[in-house]
């Protein structure tokens, strides 16, 4: 038996899809000019046609080809028989400039998966978004280091948006590798997105709804990203854990406390994959004072995982305290911290954080003060920071630096304050015009705290639309402007420092998406990893035999039989079968029947015609036809003038008119 007829009898034991050549991998170039935003951005690197070379000779271009070689160029004079053979079967490889060698090392590199891009080290030339144009560099320390003229470049270029929440997306938060996003919305719904698993379709792969009926308004993973927090408009927070052991014995506790927690506001933890692990208690709403109820007792404003250590969550309430959790306790809270207020009174904190080494809390509180804790022993309520009237409207975000001296604040009065954490008496720099009517708008650092970033709202007059503003940390001016959308506002921000991504999430009432803002030439991974990467398509193979189910209920015979209730009220509709009889004639009669007017009888109807029966009582005086009884009832009492006879005064009736006028005559 030869080599082939051998090949072709093993074949038969292995499936039809067994040894199917591989798919020809798309051009990154290709998916990136889909995915290319129409607003004015600053150029990317790679030119929008696929067949374009980016940068270099046709050399370089024919190192980085993924897949089939494009057809050879039209050509004329001595190559018509190169044509004619080229005409016959797939399209042969450009001809060739080099030598013998090459040329045969391409057509070997041609047979199997095409090779990878080779790591090009040299930086592609841009311009800047103040015009000016990028340099290149020529190692990747330089690359790395972000030289002065990269480091204001914002990757702009391209956009993908990631849909499924039909509100608008209140929370966002992003893992540290950048590899998992997680957004919540007014829908009440929190979607889980994995750009290693998704396709160019952007689909999430799980959805929870925390708790019914409540707003998600805060979302924080852990330091370790193997937990996240998700705080709703109810009083309690949910967690989770990477472990399924682990999770089990969370959820245990999350159940037991479950029935003093489902009013108000909920604290979820949830593990990496969405499991639940438990929720924090509430607190007793009948008690006046805050430190002595086991948690929050009305809807909560924000949370936030402490950021070196995995143990500790923040959260703020509508009920005007900020508290400390354990992680490993969800019954009891580590810390009840009550603001400063002018007069005593309930207001409500707005927002929270934690600074970047996870000693110094501050808080927005509702009055339009910021008031700022560092933690140590034997810390109180006490603030070591106040700020009175820092803002005239509630304040929906706040931000540390990784410093520690800068404090940014965003606020519902359209204006971002930069404020220096060594004199706070009044902020450094005020930023105006900037409409903010959601109450999760938050403000970030790019990752080099160079830049400020924040969004901005669609107010009803407006024809700019929302925009994604960057100021300059340094100069304390504008930097620039980025449109977003024109009918969708913008909440939340976050420039992720690993994969160099802008992530903003918009929506209003009827829809709600996350956009995220890259450029190929200077991002990493994240998006760029899923958009280029087609939905698999449907082979022969895939076919399933779709079962045919028997349900026995759905025959006549097993059919649960009408309750007697829908019976009788079904017979009552019906005249026939309930033998009703016909209702008496209001007013006129009508279909042969004697109307109420002129009596309900025939016989009354025939006597009244005769002249049998006289009505008088219309035409006498009712005045008179009472008291030609008086003289007999004064003769003869029965009831209860015998009780009153010795007591009763005589009664006096007053006279007519007429007789009064007569004696006048």
């Amino acid at each position: 038996m030869g080599g082939d007829e051998m090949d072709e009898a093993m074949r038969a034991y292995f499936p039809l899809s067994f040894g199917k050549p591989s798919k020809s991998q798309q051009n990154p170039s290709l998916a990136h000019s889909l995915t290319r935003r129409s607003a004015p951005a600053p150029p990317p690197a790679s030119a929008p046609n696929p067949n374009s070379k980016p940068n270099g000779d046709e050399e370089e271009d024919d190192g980085t080809m993924v897949g089939r070689p494009p057809p050879p160029p039209a050509s004329t004079g001595d190559e018509g028989e190169g044509e004619e053979e080229a005409m016959i079967g797939p399209p042969r490889p450009p001809p060739a400039s080099r030598g013998e060698d090459e040329e045969g090392e391409e057509e070997d590199a041609m047979i199997g998966p095409p090779l990878p891009p080779p790591q090009s080290t040299q930086k592609p030339s841009s311009s800047r978004p103040d015009g000016s144009d990028g340099s290149d560099d020529d190692s990747d320390e330089e690359f790395d280091e972000d030289s002065p003229d990269d480091s204001h470049k914002i990757p702009l270029s391209n956009e993908i948006v990631l849909r499924g929440h039909t509100k608008v997306v209140s929370a966002l938060a992003v893992d540290h590798t950048g590899s998992r996003v997680i957004s919540g919305s007014y829908d009440y719904t929190v979607r889980m997105y994995d750009f290693q698993g998704m396709n160019s379709k952007l689909q999430s792969f799980r959805q929870l709804e925390p708790f019914e009926g409540h707003q998600v308004r805060s979302l924080s993973w852990s330091p370790t990203s193997d937990k996240f927090l998700c705080v709703t408009g109810s009083a309690q927070a949910n967690q989770a854990s990477n472990t399924r052991k682990e999770a089990w014995e969370k959820m245990e506790i999350g159940h037991r406390c479950q029935s003093s927690i489902m009013l108000y506001l909920v604290r979820m933890i949830y593990d990496r994959d969405g499991l639940t692990l438990g929720e924090f208690v509430r607190g007793d709403m009948y008690i006046r004072d805050l430190k002595n109820t086991k948690g929050h007792i009305s809807g909560l404003t924000g949370g936030e995982w402490n950021p070196k250590s995995k143990e500790t969550i923040l959260t703020s309430s509508e009920d005007g305290s900020l508290r400390l959790w354990d992680v490993n306790d969800f019954t009891s809270q580590k810390q009840v911290v009550k603001p400063k207020l002018v007069r005593p009174s309930r207001i409500p904190v707005t927002a929270c954080a934690w600074d970047f080494e996870g000693k110094r809390i501050v808080g927005g509180i509702g009055d339009g003060s910021i008031q700022l804790w560092t933690i140590k022993t034997g810390w109180g309520s006490r603030p070591d920071i106040y700020v009175e009237k820092a803002h005239s409207d509630d304040i929906t975000g706040l931000k540390f630096s990784t410093d520690g001296q800068i404090l940014l604040s965003r606020s519902m009065d359209a204006t971002l304050k930069v404020w220096d954490l060594r004199q706070m008496k009044s902020p450094v720099k005020v930023f105006g015009d900037l409409p903010n009517h959601y109450a999760q708008t938050n403000v970030g650092f790019s990752p080099d705290e160079q830049l400020i970033c924040t969004g901005t709202s669609i107010e009803k007059n407006s024809t700019s639309g929302s925009l994604l503003c960057f100021f300059d940390r340094k100069k304390l001016e504008l930097f620039s402007r980025v449109g977003i959308s024109p009918s969708l506002s913008v909440i939340r921000c976050l420039w992720h420092p690993r994969i160099n991504q802008v992530f903003a999430t918009v929506g209003d009432k009827k829809e709600g998406g996350t956009r995220i803002l890259y450029d190929p030439s200077i991002s990493q991974r994240g998006a760029l990893v899923c958009v280029g990467r087609a939905p698999r398509r449907k082979s022969v193979d895939d076919y399933e035999v779709q079962p045919v189910i028997h349900n026995p209920h759905a025959l006549p015979l097993f059919r649960d039989q009408p309750s007697r209730k829908r019976q009788r009220e079904k017979i009552l509709k019906d005249p026939l079968k309930s033998h009703k009889p016909d209702l008496p004639v209001n007013g006129p009669g009508f279909g042969g029947r004697v109307g109420t007017t002129k009596g309900s009888l025939l016989t009354q109807y025939l006597m009244k015609q005769g002249g049998l029966i006289k009505e008088t009582w219309m035409d006498e005086d009712p005045r008179e036809a009472i008291l030609k009884y008086a003289d007999a009832a004064a003769q003869d009492p029965k009831f209860i003038a015998p009780a009153y006879a010795e007591t009763q005064p005589k009664p006096m009736f007053a006279k007519s008119d007429s007789e009064d006028e007569d004696n006048e005559k």
